[in-house]
């Protein structure tokens, strides 16, 4: 008779905490919804603070870009999910205690004020639209109609409802953008709350994520703003904001690692993935060198009065706000607290 005694369950397949491996999608959903949530953010605050005819790329023409980054966010989310049919349970409940749920209803919600926000800057965005040279125009020349004066805008509504629901939102146009940066500001912070809500991962177990995502969607708005706009004051303001956002983010990231190393020996396990560890060169070459220290100095430059082309911090701060998100997604998937 063989005589076993077990001292640790160990050995028990998924004993400990299991995540199904997230892939490309999540990092690009979280880039997406906070850049989405930065361009909503500023077009919102210059509204509310009455100096939306001073920074008219960031109020009327980036905003078109959130609404897209959401609906592409989402199909990659989409493409996520095991089972992508059943999506539309989580809007049968509302669970407080969830992520998963406050995220879903914030994106319901964000999705048409964005739209609506647009919607009431139509006609400046597209003072001129011709309905009889493209097939966009074609399909709309059903509803619109042009104007043969010499006015700004040349074109208006054949439907009435139409014309009533602009009149609305244009006289209503703060009262959204209120709405719009509460909306904005949770959307930005959730991206960083998806992952820390994960208990079970001492890399996304800290309270900075959120406000460290909010901050990154801030940075990469700003950049997107830098390079749409053509007014070249529009330009050095925002680039000061991003080179504000920038201090505060490596600020923030500074004090997520103090306070892994301060912390448990599973929270100085996953500091050290990126203090020596396999995500070391990774994470320092890509998101801290390229995607903030040199876009900084390239913004300090150009506000010295240095000529330089705006394609470049933007380019690098771009690729360092999605190339974080996909480093913290997958380090943060091999960390796991030690019993």
């Amino acid at each position: 008779m063989r005589e076993e005694l077990i001292t640790s369950g160990r050995m028990n397949p998924n004993i400990d905490p299991v995540l199904h491996i997230w892939h490309w999608q999540i990092p690009v959903y979280l880039f997406l919804g906070g850049l989405a949530a930065g361009l909503l953010f500023f077009a919102a605050y210059y509204t509310i603070t009455g100096k939306e005819k001073k920074f008219q790329t960031a109020v009327k023409y980036a905003p078109i870009i959130a609404p897209i980054a959401i609906m592409l966010g989402l199909i990659a989310l989409l493409l996520d999910l095991r089972h992508p049919a059943y999506f539309w349970q989580l809007y049968t409940t509302i669970r407080l205690e969830s992520p998963m749920s406050w995220g879903a209803w914030i994106l319901l919600l964000i999705m048409p004020v964005s739209i609506v926000w647009i919607a009431s800057y139509i006609k400046e965005i597209f003072p001129k639209f011709d309905t009889e040279h493209n097939f966009i125009g074609k399909i709309l020349k059903f509803i619109i109609e042009k104007k043969d004066t010499e006015e700004e805008v040349n074109w208006d509504w054949k439907i009435k409802f139409l014309k009533i629901f602009e009149k609305y939102t244009i006289e209503k146009r703060k009262a959204l953008a209120w709405i719009m940066i509460v909306l904005s500001v949770i959307l930005g912070v959730y991206t960083g709350i998806l992952l820390s809500a994960f208990n079970a991962r001492p890399l996304w177990n800290t309270s900075i994520l959120g406000p460290l995502f909010l901050t990154s969607g801030l940075s990469t708005a700003a950049a997107t703003i830098m390079l749409m706009t053509k007014d070249h004051r529009e330009r050095m303001i925002f680039s000061r904001i991003d080179l504000l956002l920038i201090v505060i983010e490596l600020f923030l990231i500074t004090h997520l690692f103090m306070g892994f190393l301060a912390g448990s020996q599973a929270k100085i396990e996953a500091a050290n993935l990126f203090l020596g560890g396999e995500f070391t060169v990774t994470f320092w070459v890509n998101v801290i060198i390229l995607g903030l220290i040199i876009p900084a100095i390239l913004e300090a430059l150009e506000l010295l009065k240095f000529k330089i082309p705006v394609i470049l911090p933007v380019a690098l701060i771009l690729w360092g706000g999605i190339m974080f998100r996909f480093i913290m997604t997958e380090a943060g998937q091999i960390t796991r607290f030690l019993y």
